[in-house]
């Protein structure tokens, strides 16, 4: 229990943090300061907490979990790709987001597109849909928490007790400190969970007796080889991962964070600075999971192992519920953690595992973000917060935050997928559909509303099909597929250990070809904005508009 120890202590000084921000926040406190920190975030606590809250649980958890069964390609999938796709986004979307929330008064990526498309109700369906994608997201934050005291107290501390444990401390400051004391936290976060990387390398390296005796192990056996190489992974679906990093400035927590800089000048460093960052905590994460499959005098490393040597031998003979509680027993989220609490001393195992605990955290800004939107873009939308004042719009946002948070909890207990697969499978694969979103309504004029409706009800219909799919179609065993669909003498649709597959490509590859094609297609069919809108986004503007004559717009539309 004492590493445990080391991580409630963290804990608490999270949850302070965003009480004393709370604190600090004016008595008069408006929706502008909860939500977006009264757009004064500086250059290093921007830098911090933006790419802290897009290192969730997946990145130290998901992808050394994903490393562990599938290998070193985990970090070509994922890392490369995003360390290019991401803070190209940033610098080209990114500003431009913030350029337009300045001027506008925008706080959520839907009042944007309200404006811009001159739409009501469409907005709303917009916003639904963002929600419901953002919650898998929220989910993978909880079972990472829970996962991670799990395993660091030795099943002391059981699964749904940490997860909830997380849930309450991430509530907790979301809800008192909002945006300021997310924006805290975070930076302290990530400063957290860069230093992890580093240390736990040296430490599991040394109690390992060094890496290199590991890895040509693993090379010389003809079962563990493949992990060291790309063969289990075939180059059509490794390039699918291409598509996966768009999701990033589409989520609304991104887009949200990009409206709190202060200057535009502080994305420069950020963008700069990104894919070094990300190299500090995927390289270690996605080595660590590789090396665990050497860890066999690790006992709960070992009892993985059998249960994955067990599916591979026999896993077609076994009924369902075996094979299920086999493929959760191989799950690897949980490995960094077993690996520190083997080789590295007690303390010091406490304060790395809260290192890992800081990247578990940072769901908190897709809370506050879904919190954000909510009252905005619905309750203040709808006339809640000309009735009731801004005070009860930041009450019913805080409302908010209890509510989903213990939503999110009570389907994590019950989550079937790994971190790895939830996250990729869901919410990067939606979002990354709703990047032609972005992407139309700030650089075409040519785009309308209805475009923006098609691609949206097409990335929800394309992401329910995907998860009713993946339920009534068995999860075969791994190096395998099920082909249930064939065209032209090719597997058209199969059903993989790690999700689907179509005409052998991740489903995000049609999802973000269909979703922009139907943006292009349906918006040549129907009528833009109109000039005036039109010319205050393409066009120099006197910036006499505000957020008043914006609001007045929207209230006028039908749609």
């Amino acid at each position: 229990m004492i590493p445990a120890f080391f991580v409630f202590a963290y804990l608490a000084v999270v949850l302070y943090i965003g009480v004393f921000a709370f604190r600090k926040a004016s008595r008069n406190e408006t929706a502008e300061d909860y939500f977006l920190a009264s757009r004064s975030l500086g250059t290093a606590v921007f830098l911090f907490s933006l790419f802290g809250t897009n290192m969730t649980a997946f990145t130290i958890l998901g992808s050394s979990g994903h490393a562990f069964s599938n290998g070193i390609v985990t970090f070509g999938l994922m890392a490369s790709a995003s360390a290019l796709v991401i803070p190209l986004t940033l610098f080209l979307i990114g500003t431009r987001l913030w350029a337009l929330g300045k001027r506008f008064g925008f706080m959520t990526p839907v009042q944007f597109f309200r404006d811009r498309w001159e739409c009501g109700h469409v907005g709303t369906v917009i916003f639904v849909a963002q929600a419901a994608l953002l919650v898998p997201y929220i989910i993978i934050g909880v079972m990472g928490g829970g996962a991670t005291l799990s395993a660091i107290s030795g099943g002391w501390v059981p699964y749904w007790l940490g997860g909830a444990t997380v849930a309450l401390v991430v509530m907790g400051y979301v809800f008192f400190g909002g945006m300021r004391g997310t924006a805290w936290v975070n930076t302290l976060q990530t400063i957290l969970f860069l230093s992890f990387g580093a240390a736990a390398l040296t430490v599991i390296g040394t109690g390992m007796g060094g890496f290199r005796q590991a890895a040509e192990a693993l090379l010389n056996s003809p079962v563990t080889a493949p992990l060291l190489t790309r063969e289990r992974i075939s180059p059509w679906f490794f390039l699918s991962y291409t598509f996966i990093p768009l999701s990033t400035i589409a989520f609304p927590h991104i887009g949200i964070f990009c409206l709190t800089a202060r200057r535009m000048q502080q994305f420069k460093p950020t963008v700069i600075l990104y894919p070094i960052c990300l190299l500090a905590i995927w390289l270690p994460s996605v080595f660590l999971g590789v090396m665990a499959n050497r860890a066999t005098e690790v006992p709960s490393i070992a009892a993985k192992l059998e249960a994955r040597q067990t599916l591979a031998g026999q896993g077609s003979l076994l009924p369902p519920e075996e094979r299920n509680r086999l493929r959760q027993s191989a799950a690897g989220d949980d490995v960094i953690v077993l690996l520190l609490n083997h080789y590295a001393p007690v303390w010091l195992a406490g304060l790395l595992g809260a290192g890992i605990m800081a990247a578990v955290m940072a769901s908190d800004s897709q809370i506050l973000a879904l919190s954000t939107m909510f009252t905005e873009d619905v309750f203040a939308f709808y006339g809640g917060k000309e009735r009731f004042g801004s005070a009860a719009q930041v009450h019913m946002g805080r409302i908010f935050v209890l509510g989903l948070t213990a939503v999110a909890y009570l389907i994590a207990l019950r989550a079937p997928a790994t971190i790895f697969e939830l996250a990729v499978q869901y919410a990067f694969s939606g979002y990354a559909s709703l990047f032609p979103l972005l992407a139309a309504a700030l650089f075409w004029k040519g785009s309308t509303k209805w475009g923006a409706l098609a691609s949206t009800l097409w990335t929800v219909s394309a992401v329910v099909a995907v998860a009713v799919f993946q339920y009534a179609v068995p999860t075969p065993q791994a190096g395998s597929a099920t082909p249930v669909w064939s065209l032209f003498g090719a597997a058209a649709l199969s059903r993989t250990p790690g999700g689907t597959a179509i005409f052998g490509l991740m489903p995000v590859v049609p999802m973000v070809l269909i979703s922009l094609l139907l943006m292009i297609t349906v918006s040549l069919l129907t009528q833009t904005p109109s000039p005036q809108t039109l010319s205050r986004y393409f066009q120099r503007s006197d910036g006499n508009h505000t957020l008043g004559s914006k609001r007045r717009l929207m209230a006028s539309s039908t749609n």
